[in-house]
C-alpha cells in the first residue's frame, strides 16, 4: 500500500517522525544531565561565567565571525537556561541557526544540538570538553 491511498498519510507519517525525534533527543539531555562522568582527579563546578567563556572560546575558534563585523546582532553567543546540573549557552549564526549547548557543572562536559528554526530540524553536534576552551 502506498500513502495515495491514505490521503494524508504522508503528514501523519512527518508528524509522528517529529514527535519520535523530538522525544529521543529529550532522553539524551535528560541522560547527560543526570549524569557526570567523574574522573580519579577533582575538579571544581563549573559556574555560569566558566560555562560561557568556554563556549564563547569555542565559537570564536570554530566559526568565522566576519559577518558579525558588519552587525553585531547577526551573530552571539548568550546563556541560556541552568538547570541543577547543566547551564545551557546559545550560540547563533548569522544565518540564524542555533546551537545549543549543555554544559555539565560537573565534568563540563557539554552536548552541542544544532537547531535550524525556519525549517524545525534539530540535530546532535557532538559534545566537547569544556576545560580545553577555558583559558
Amino acid at each position: 500500500m502506498t500513502s495515495k491511498n491514505f490521503p494524508g498519510m504522508d503528514t501523519i507519517h512527518n508528524l509522528c517522525r517529529g514527535v519520535m525525534t523530538h522525544i529521543g533527543l529529550s532522553w539524551v539531555f535528560v541522560a547527560l544531565l543526570l549524569c557526570s562522568c567523574h574522573t580519579n582527579t577533582p575538579q571544581k563546578e563549573i559556574t555560569a561565567e566558566m560555562a560561557y567563556e568556554g563556549v564563547n572560546n569555542y565559537c570564536h575558534k570554530t566559526f568565522d565571525w566576519t559577518p558579525a563585523e558588519e552587525d553585531s546582532t547577526t551573530m552571539y553567543v548568550e546563556m541560556g537556561e541552568e538547570t541543577d546540573s547543566a547551564y545551557q549557552v546559545v550560540f547563533r549564526s548569522y544565518t540564524a541557526a542555533l546551537t545549543y549547548f549543555y554544559v555539565n557543572k560537573t565534568s563540563g562536559i557539554t552536548k552541542m544540538v544544532e537547531y535550524v528554526p525556519g525549517l524545525e530540524i534539530r540535530e546532535e553536534a557532538g559534545t566537547i570538553n569544556l576545560f580545553d576552551y577555558l583559558k
